[in-house]
């Protein structure tokens, strides 16, 4: 477990809800009656100039306005450091290059491709954008990769280099969606009943791209303070992820019964659902609860949107109007984010 204490002075999110507008997320929800969940894209123009547009991938032109939208919210011009966490990285451009090379029989291929499919292409762009010579790293890790992208935060706020705009990436394309699927990872059909208890075989897949602006000083009107992130890799019995969670709790001085509410992971596979079901029934019984990726959809780096979401709710002290009706004030979310059981993070996040 790192523990820290890091403030979230402001955040820009790009995902399958009305996100980058928070007004309009508390007020509609967008389901989907496809086997995937994809982001809302706005209009670039407002970001990016018409010419530099073209020449972007789709999930650069979004990890570059989710975080010229997190600058401009905490009025913040340059970063002191600069951290992306991804695990796939621009999955439509390695596509793009690894079709050239069949189709050209790797002969008289243009670097472009390629050099746009690295997974620190978003990173790399922002830092171009902005003219930021500053400290700037690119995270992949798998289904870890934001976690330690946290990590590294925490330890480059340490050494002075804040407010760090740290960002959590990943796009979901047809080739991945078509792969997965095969493998039982992604549903091939969903309908809005999926999120209603009923029994289906593979996640919803999703995408989108966070980024937040961290530091150890609150800044003027911050989000919420982040305490602490643990993960806990293929942990041996479900009794062990249980007991994971209390001390968890326990070791940053509070007690379940002082959690406001708890955002899970469910995603409408009842196999990989089953973890959670027996934690609302065990460490969660009584406490109001809520599956982030209904409305994110799953991609390895979906908990920045969970944190994303805890933020703002602990910001604005309401819900949503299609969100069911929690108990506010509420001081304490805690999250836990997982996948297929093997990969477990858990965070915790406060109002200010």
């Amino acid at each position: 477990m790192h523990q820290m204490k890091m403030y979230i002075r402001s955040a820009g999110n790009i995902s399958p809800q009305h996100s980058l507008d928070t007004e309009t997320f508390f007020q509609t929800r967008e389901h989907t009656s496809g086997n995937h969940l994809k982001a809302i894209e706005p209009d670039y123009g407002q970001f990016i100039d018409s010419k530099m547009i073209r020449r972007m991938s789709r999930i650069v032109k979004m990890g570059v306005a989710a975080a010229l939208t997190c600058l401009k919210n905490g009025k913040v011009e340059m970063p002191g450091a600069l951290l992306t966490a991804t695990a796939y990285g621009c999955l439509e451009d390695t596509s793009l290059f690894l079709r050239r090379m069949i189709e050209f029989e790797e002969k008289l291929l243009s670097p472009t491709a390629f050099i746009q499919s690295t997974h620190n292409t978003v990173g790399a762009q922002i830092a171009l954008m902005l003219k930021c010579h500053n400290y700037n790293n690119t995270i992949v890790h798998r289904y870890f990769s934001f976690e330690n992208a946290i990590s590294e935060t925490a330890l480059l706020l340490e050494e002075g280099l804040g407010p760090v705009l740290l960002g959590a990436v990943d796009e979901n394309t047809e080739d991945r969606q078509a792969i997965l699927s095969r493998f039982g990872l992604y549903r091939k059909t969903i309908s809005k009943t999926a999120v209603q208890g009923n029994k289906y075989s593979g996640n919803t897949a999703g995408e989108g791209a966070v980024f937040f602006l961290m530091d150890k000083d609150a800044g003027n009107d911050p989000l919420a303070c982040l305490h602490a992130v643990q993960t806990i890799y293929k942990p041996e019995t479900p009794e062990k992820v249980e007991l994971s969670i209390i001390q968890f709790v326990e070791t940053n001085g509070l007690s379940m019964k002082e959690i406001g509410l708890v955002l899970t992971a469910h995603n409408g596979n009842d196999d990989e659902d089953r973890t959670g079901r027996n934690l609302i029934n065990s460490v969660f019984a009584g406490i109001p609860h809520f599956s982030y990726k209904t409305l994110s959809g799953d991609f390895p780096t979906s908990a920045g949107f969970a944190l994303w979401l805890g933020a703002l709710l602990l910001k604005e002290q309401k819900s949503p109007d299609w969100l069911f009706k929690i108990t506010f004030p509420i001081k304490n979310i805690l999250i836990h984010s997982h996948f297929e059981n093997t990969h477990h993070s858990l965070y915790l996040i406060s109002a200010c």
